[in-house]
């Protein structure tokens, strides 16, 4: 009898680290492999790729005791639905958090895999403990990239890097899609992100209002969030120059209409550890402007795919930006540049790297 492969990630959305996540069940069912699948009850990537999906309540909130509520009570949750495993399956625990799955499973012997996406978890006392949590369970741990595997590697536990790679659909619409540097005569700032200040939205909207008098600029935010959340948080003023767009579900139309994509993550509060709307940007050949840490040092090289700037350096990022704006050679040999280089994050060779740790 084949092997249970359960895989458990705690907020199903439509951010980086489930999309991951859905290729490799993907590829599992594919593979007719036995395999379950536990999140949280919200729509997203992990949604109705599988008939074996099963929740637990969790709720994120604005309001952090309910949301630490919601978390304690999801992992005490998880605890109970995977003791019924065996220790001849495997549990494969998608980012540092369902640390209740890999209790239980470390209880009944079974074999873990972590596939590890983060590093800026706060409270540092949750990040030390979820640590501690895998440095007693984990088989095997997965890293997303070099920058992330040297600063939270594990003492004695097998790990891995493997870079996240684009789908094979989402590759072959985008090379379809022949970079414009203006859309409508406008040169198009397009910002993709999670609606939290760490993910650098207030500094967006900054940049946003120190070049409100170049009418030949426009920008656009693409948020995860729906819009009574997004009310919610922009109570004041915007400047006329943005658009916001609450969660969508396809990004193609953004990035084959951007002329220039930002990641403005905070380098002291929210280190990308990869990055996967930065290579999907530069699968359309859009672009980059991104954090000079982390992740994304392993994708941009400055003045070749984009541009590596701090999200603090709002004069210089803006600069940078009307620069771009007033040369189309320059953002051409970028986007010729970023469909090269987005080449080697290949699904084929990332799904083929997942098979190897998890069968071996």
């Amino acid at each position: 009898m084949l092997k249970k492969i359960v895989f458990i990630h705690l907020l199903n959305d439509y951010s980086g680290s489930p999309k991951v996540l859905s290729q490799i069940v993907r590829n599992e069912v594919l593979n007719n492999s036995n395999i379950y699948l536990y999140t949280s009850k919200d729509d997203g990537f992990l949604s109705n790729i599988t008939k074996n999906h099963f929740n637990f309540f969790y709720k994120r909130s604005n309001n952090k005791f309910f949301t630490l509520c919601t978390y304690i009570l999801s992992q005490m949750d998880l605890f109970f639905k995977i003791l019924k495993y065996k220790k001849e399956d495997m549990i494969y625990i998608n980012t540092l958090l369902p640390f209740g799955a890999a209790m239980a499973a470390r209880f009944k012997g079974c074999e873990i895999i972590y596939h590890i996406h983060e590093t800026s978890i706060k409270p540092s006392v949750l990040k030390r403990f979820l640590r501690y949590v895998v440095s007693k369970t984990a088989s095997k741990v997965i890293f997303v990239s070099n920058d992330l595997k040297s600063k939270e590697s594990f003492e004695n536990i097998k790990d891995e890097v493997i870079h996240n790679a684009l789908e094979h659909n989402f590759l072959e619409t985008a090379s379809h899609y022949e970079y414009k540097y203006l859309h409508h005569d406008k040169f198009i700032v397009t910002m993709i992100c999670s609606l939290k200040d760490y993910k650098g939205i207030p500094e967006f909207i900054s940049i946003c209002k120190k070049l409100e008098e170049q009418k030949d600029i426009s920008f656009r935010l693409i948020l995860n969030a729906d819009q009574i959340e997004i009310d919610t948080y922009f109570n004041y003023d915007l400047p006329d120059n943005i658009e916001i767009f609450s969660r969508q579900k396809d990004l193609t139309k953004f990035y084959s209409n951007s002329s220039l994509v930002l990641n403005l993550s905070r380098v002291d509060q929210w280190v990308e550890t990869f990055g996967l709307t930065i290579v999907e940007a530069l699968a359309y050949g859009v672009p980059i402007i991104c954090p000079p840490v982390g992740g994304p040092i392993e994708i941009v090289e400055s003045d070749k795919e984009g541009y590596l700037i701090s999200s603090y350096d709002i004069g210089k990022i803006s600069n940078k930006i009307l620069e771009l704006s007033r040369d189309e050679d320059t953002c051409l040999r970028l986007s010729a540049n970023g469909k090269e280089k987005v080449k080697s994050f290949s699904e084929k060779v990332f799904l083929e790297k997942i098979e190897k740790v998890i069968y071996e």
